[in-house]
């Protein structure tokens, strides 16, 4: 029979051994200190409108389901059998270009939020948004494969972006459900 650590969980173990590592600090400290500078240029109201302040609840976990669906539904039509081949391509072409569009808000969104993290979150954060950017960028390359005709990289690089959102929202849980960010305030940087 296997046997479990029982103490701390699978998904903990995982994490940190993505994570904790402290030469992700230095990446962490410089792209902070880039957003800072950002946020100080935007014109007042934007940070709190990115945090959701208005809403009373963070805007990241809300906008975070139309990329995913988006890009479910086009990989769901990018291999459902069909009675003729193609039949798919324009919705999941449109499936894919919705997804890929509602990802530019979900990134800014995200960014926001991480801006003051601290310790592990902000290290699992950096991962987590580098994996959902780096989804983002294979699906504008699918996008244009497919414009250009190229549909079997198209649907690789699709699918392969699927993956790494995937992996983005696993850590994604991991900075809500261990790490308790977005929970309990509606805005990161009024924490600090």
């Amino acid at each position: 029979m296997l046997n479990l650590n029982r103490t701390r969980p699978p998904a903990h173990v995982l994490e940190d051994a993505i994570s904790d590592h402290d030469a992700l600090e230095g990446v962490a400290d410089t792209l902070q200190t880039l957003l800072r500078g950002a946020e100080s240029a935007l014109p007042g109201g934007v940070m709190d409108t990115l945090h959701g302040e208005w809403l009373g609840h963070p805007l990241h976990p809300i906008l975070v389901h139309l990329p995913l669906g988006g890009w479910v539904i086009a990989a769901g039509l990018d291999h459902l059998p069909t009675p003729s081949p193609g039949t798919n391509d324009a919705a999941a072409d449109r499936a894919l270009l919705l997804g890929t569009l509602g990802a530019v808000g979900t990134i800014a969104t995200g960014w926001a939020d991480w801006s003051n993290t601290r310790g592990q979150a902000r290290r699992t954060g950096l991962i987590h948004g580098t994996l959902n950017e780096a989804a983002f960028l294979l699906n504008v390359g699918s996008l244009l494969a497919r414009r250009r005709g190229r549909r079997g990289l198209g649907k690789a690089l699709s699918g392969a972006a699927l993956g790494l959102a995937v992996a983005g929202g696993f850590l994604g849980g991991e900075l809500v459900y261990r790490h308790g960010l977005g929970v309990g305030r509606t805005l990161a940087h009024r924490q600090s």
